[in-house]
């Protein structure tokens, strides 16, 4: 899956709590979603609670602290190894994220977001090339605290440069743009169709695209077990697409999608199913189980008409004017067994 699919990554437990109120004259005045202090307080806050939570394997510690494809992805991690491991995290060791850069769009009306840019210590050393987690901080409404919506780890590299304003404010991009090669509201469809039948074709290849598409087809048909595969669009409520823009006219968008995977095994055959599925299993597996993931994804959308830049000097995102996925975040939600 990718390093963004890491197992620390994959069963991250992750927490905000409520921080100062950006004050709002009406819902359609245009403001930053949030300050900077605000922004690092929320930061602080989900490195206090991660901790907590992963040493102790409890999702109830960010039941509330969490939405969208991240909350999903790891609230079901938590309730498996919760499982497992009752007695807590025996190798938990504390994260640390450092080094944080914020991107913090101006918009009118809820929701609310930013991205945090920070270096964290799961790489092996300080070099330039270390991966970065970009957090997505989501925030509904005024009487509502900050949750993690979105998580993509990639290389400094892979990240774009973004479109800001005089006083260093990013701009949103619409859900419905015009401006764009693909609309981000579409992208969860399409990417979703794209991963089952190999269609539209604008999709870049790579490790998210055209080479899961060939690993998936080399499993579909082994000895003794068969594998089908579902892929469905997750692009409502807190699941909802987000997006900024480049400066070279496109956009970093962050956008959800759903996938089935059901193995069936010949007579005679047993399937092996590890711990952590039969944490989060139902039924009585005989010979079939379908695994549900939820999966998260930063991609970069050329302009209209155009190819992309955006990343950094020495990046090949973007090519050919075709939508680059740069991260995906997968993680198993449920299973059942027939």
């Amino acid at each position: 899956m990718g390093r963004a699919a890491t197992g620390l990554a994959a069963t991250a437990v992750l927490s905000l709590t409520a921080s100062a109120c950006v004050t709002v004259h009406g819902e359609r005045e245009v403001v930053p979603a949030a300050t900077k202090a605000e922004a690092a307080k929320a930061l602080e806050d989900f490195s206090e609670a991660y901790n907590k939570a992963d040493k102790a394997y409890d999702p109830a510690l960010d039941a509330g602290h969490v939405t969208g494809a991240l909350g999903a992805i790891n609230q079901a991690g938590l309730k498996a190894r919760q499982v497992n491991f009752p007695n807590g995290n025996p190798g938990h060791v504390p994260l640390e994220l450092t080094d944080a850069k914020f991107t913090i769009p101006k918009k009118a009306g809820w929701p609310r977001w930013f991205v945090a840019d920070t270096d964290s210590n799961r790489d092996q050393d300080d070099s330039p090339t270390d991966n970065r987690w970009l957090l997505v901080f989501v925030r509904n409404g005024a009487d509502e605290g900050w949750k993690a919506a979105y998580l993509t780890i990639l290389t400094p590299k892979e990240i774009p440069a973004f479109r800001t304003d005089t006083d260093g404010f990013a701009e949103t991009v619409a859900l419905d743009s015009g401006a764009l090669a693909v609309a981000p509201r579409n992208l969860s469809e399409e990417y979703s169709s794209y991963i089952q039948s190999g269609r539209p074709e604008h999709f870049a290849d790579g490790p998210h695209t055209s080479e899961w598409r060939k690993a998936r087809e080399k499993d579909a048909n082994l000895r003794g077990m068969s594998t089908q595969y579902i892929d469905q669009p997750l692009d409502t409520g807190d699941f909802a697409p987000l997006g900024l823009a480049t400066e070279d006219g496109g956009a970093l968008v962050f956008f959800s999608t759903r996938n089935f995977e059901r193995q069936t095994a010949a007579k005679g055959v047993r399937l092996n199913i590890n711990d952590d599925v039969k944490a989060l299993l139902t039924g009585e597996v005989k010979s079939t189980i379908t695994k549900e993931r939820v999966s998260s994804q930063a991609v970069l959308v050329p302009p209209s008409g155009g190819a992309a830049g955006g990343a950094a000097e020495g990046s090949d995102a973007g090519t050919a004017g075709r939508v680059n996925v740069l991260g995906r975040l997968t993680g198993l939600t449920a299973a059942e067994g027939s």
